[in-house]
């Protein structure tokens, strides 16, 4: 797998859904990293090596969201729920508890559901700036979930993005950070769906499922959700304003809202030493 090496040592689990890649670093508490759609486990290259060197257990897998290497079985659950589960999967076959998650974009949404039906396992949540309530693609992407419903949708879309001067347009990359993503990066979030007819599948499986019904319905159980939260908001993000992210934490019991500053959806890409700092002390 092209993954950065900053992440660690790269590893395997089969689940029932399949076989989940994720890499590893450092010892102390677990902390499990949920990347969104059409990136992976690279997201957090530069993230990890900091929470790590802080003490912590960090666990960077590649979700089936797009730009996984690993297909998943033909008969797995990919949609949001079923994602959850996989998370929740993943969490109990490496037995880890008292866990720190940390999502952004797709995966806060996930990991939204999580906190809803499985959240044994989760001892805090840090958001970074994601999908939540109603805004289940955000309006810039709710194109995806129709395209997806087109037969060979998932070749269209890997082979729309082979153009690098695509990645900067506001529908695909363009709105998520404030600089380009570097070549080799984007050639790890864009390549796996461009070999693999299997990993089309999985994401078009899993797009064909997104609505808003699944996180407003999470959302009903937040008072219930009693661990803390830290929501870590891209102050220019264009894709989910501020004003979404004080709406989610009025919801929970114990939330508060962090802005950062030079940051839109992709934090770890735009403030990855910020964002650092804030998961290490955060976990801590």
């Amino acid at each position: 797998m092209a993954r950065s090496d900053e992440l660690g040592q790269p590893r395997t689990v089969r689940l029932p859904a399949g076989e989940i890649a994720y890499r590893e670093r450092g010892d102390g508490p677990p902390v499990v990293f949920v990347h969104g759609l059409l990136v992976n486990a690279d997201l957090w290259r530069a993230v990890v090596p900091t929470v790590a060197d802080a003490g912590f257990r960090c666990l960077a897998p590649d979700w089936p969201l797009g730009s996984h290497e690993l297909a998943m079985a033909p008969d797995a659950d990919l949609t949001p729920p079923g994602l959850a589960r996989l998370i929740a999967a993943f969490l109990d076959e490496l037995d880890l508890s008292d866990v720190t998650l940390v999502a952004n974009d797709t995966g806060g949404a996930l990991v939204q559901i999580l906190m809803a039906s499985r959240p044994d396992r989760v001892g805090r949540v840090l958001l970074a700036s994601c999908d939540a309530l109603e805004r289940f693609f955000p309006p810039a992407f709710r194109f995806l979930p129709l395209m997806a419903r087109l037969p060979g949708s998932g070749w269209l879309l890997a082979q729309s993005l082979r153009p690098r001067a695509f990645h900067r347009l506001p529908i695909t990359y363009g709105w998520l950070t404030h600089r380009p993503i570097p070549a080799e990066v984007m050639d790890s979030y864009l390549q796996p769906a461009r070999r693999s007819a299997g990993v089309r599948r999985d994401v078009r499986r899993f797009l064909r499922a997104v609505h808003p019904r699944h996180t407003l319905a999470a959302s009903e159980s937040f008072g219930a959700f009693d661990r803390p939260v830290l929501l870590a908001w891209g102050q220019d993000d264009r894709l989910f304003p501020m004003s979404l992210a004080e709406r989610v934490a009025a919801l929970l019991p114990d939330a508060r809202v962090v802005p950062v500053a030079g940051a839109r959806t992709f934090v770890p890409e735009d403030q990855p030493d910020m964002l650092a700092k804030l998961v290490a002390e955060f976990a801590g």
